[in-house]
């Protein structure tokens, strides 16, 4: 009896995504796994193209930025006066940082320094870039009333709290 991806399923996935010139993004050695059925486990449009597979299936699908990591948004990029950071800061560090309403904590990369000046980038780094995902199913069970509780999975390859 192969069960079908189904809303409150678990789903387990062998997956490699891709750019769309085949650069690797993500070589999949950890499956993935998630609770299916809206509870934003994984991005929404790859959620619909697996709905009703069964194990053995395989999709592939390609997402554009907005339904991946969004667009680039040029408005992320501020210039900030060197002084404001410590002193050991180099191009490639992250920090958060609160929004003005204290509502929402941004993730900012160090993108460059230069001239007492440097530049953050508010955008995900793979904004703007769309997403080639190569998906298996690997496994398909019911969901347990924990994790259903929870929104999340629980145990091997789920969440740890």
């Amino acid at each position: 009896m192969h069960m079908e991806i189904v809303k409150n399923s678990v789903v387990t996935l062998n997956y490699t995504v891709v750019d769309p010139d085949g650069n690797m993004i993500d070589d999949g050695q950890q499956p993935l796994v998630y609770l299916h059925g809206g509870y934003d486990g994984i991005f929404p449009a790859l959620e619909e193209a697996l709905h009703g597979k069964k194990v053995g299936d395989q999709v592939k699908i390609k997402l554009q930025p907005e339904d991946a990591f969004g667009d680039y948004d040029e408005e992320l990029v501020l210039v900030e006066e060197v002084g404001q950071f410590p002193d050991n800061i180099e191009v490639g560090m992250s920090f958060e940082r609160v929004s003005d309403d204290g509502e929402e904590e941004m993730i900012y990369r160090i993108t460059d320094i230069a001239e007492g000046k440097v530049v953050v980038d508010g955008n995900h780094p793979l904004a703007g870039t769309a997403l080639v995902f190569d998906v298996t199913v690997a496994e398909v069970r019911p969901a347990t009333a924990e994790e259903l509780s929870h929104g999340h999975v629980h145990g091997a390859g789920g969440h740890h709290h």
